[in-house]
């Protein structure tokens, strides 16, 4: 039996639209926000996709989303600025701080913007890749919501403060890197608990601290940062970039809205673009990274090629440009949203 069902990618943006313009959210945010979600699915980031639509549609109801924000940039010093999000869907509040990081960027060579008051952006990439079209190499992160413990311990201190690298290429795509800094992302528990199905050994421990590879387990004590000490420390510092530049709350400080879908969660981001054409020039970069990229292809036995950062993403995506494979699970809560919205449901539009 499957477990999955595929939907044509155009209708799965226009039931996410719709449902975040039934909350109140305008149609260019609501597509931009779509867009991101579908794309997430489209690359199989289900822990990133529509997955999350319901729970966007209901912080938006309960006042934890702003659906109509005031978005103010602030602390304009040369290439910085701070951009005030007013509890905007994270990817309102991130196409604002993108598009001036390329603007700025192409005058001084380097900017970064440093985001508070926002909430969940969605997958890096959907970012870095912007970044990476406008000739940028990128780095971007972002604080959660509590859901790790540093290495040795059990508290839930850290967010999954996700990683974004990105380059621009000259071989067909970016190479991206895009990752939660935990063993996995938050939305993959909560994609298991859905599914019923249990979690990678080594990514949780119950409140007890002991190893669990159940997702409700997990909810109750912790995820595990990657790498040991090594990765934990690089978690902890990405949570003193995301937050501790504005007024951002750290994520010990933060009720997460998977916890309480009114709470304003009051996230931080920060994006850092390098336009590559201040440097040795975009054509010359761009050249350089795709020699790079085929270099680690090529790098396996004969015969067996080895994926460079983002390929597989990448493969998934374009295996899905007409036909979005969604679990079970997701489409069950898209269902019960669009009953709820008195939108159609997904049911009379799969793909063939």
């Amino acid at each position: 039996m499957s477990t999955h069902q595929l939907f044509p990618p155009q209708d799965l943006v226009r039931l996410a639209t719709d449902a975040l313009e039934a909350r109140g959210v305008p149609h260019q945010d609501a597509a931009l926000t779509a867009r991101s979600l579908v794309q997430a699915d489209q690359r199989g980031i289900y822990s990133h996709g529509l997955l999350r639509l319901p729970l966007y549609c209901e912080a938006l109801r309960l006042g934890g989303i702003n659906p109509v924000p005031s978005l103010k940039f602030s602390r304009n010093q040369g290439s910085v600025a701070v951009l005030d999000a007013d509890a905007a869907l994270g990817q309102v509040a991130m196409q604002a701080a993108v598009d001036r990081v390329i603007d700025v960027g192409r005058r001084e060579g380097i900017a970064a913007v440093a985001v508070h008051n926002s909430s969940h952006y969605g997958a890096g990439a959907f970012w870095s890749d912007q970044l990476a079209e406008a000739g940028f190499m990128a780095f971007i992160t972002s604080s959660t919501g509590p859901v790790v413990a540093p290495h040795g311990g059990t508290s839930k201190v850290l967010g999954t403060n996700p990683l974004t690298f990105g380059a621009p290429s000259a071989s067909g795509w970016p190479l991206t890197a895009d990752l939660a800094t935990s063993n996995g992302a938050y939305g993959k528990v909560i994609a298991a608990k859905n599914e019923g199905t249990q979690l990678p050994e080594g990514w949780a421990v119950d409140a007890a601290g002991n190893p669990t590879t159940d997702p409700q387990e997990a909810e109750k004590g912790s995820m595990i940062p990657f790498g040991g000490h090594k990765g934990s420390a690089v978690a902890v510092l990405l949570e003193a970039f995301a937050a501790s530049l504005t007024d951002a709350t750290f994520a010990f400080e933060t009720v997460d809205i998977w916890s309480n879908p009114a709470s304003r969660m009051n996230n931080g981001h920060l994006v850092v673009g390098l336009d590559t054409a201040a440097f040795a020039g975009s054509a010359r970069t761009a050249a350089r990274v795709a020699i790079l990229q085929d270099r680690v292809r090529s790098s396996g036995p004969a015969g067996r090629p080895v994926d460079a950062p983002g390929d597989p993403e990448r493969r998934r995506e374009a295996g899905a440009a007409d036909a979005v494979s969604l679990p079970l699970s997701t489409i069950d809560q898209l269902t019960s949203l669009a009953d709820e919205l008195s939108l159609l449901p997904l049911s009379s539009r799969p793909a063939t």
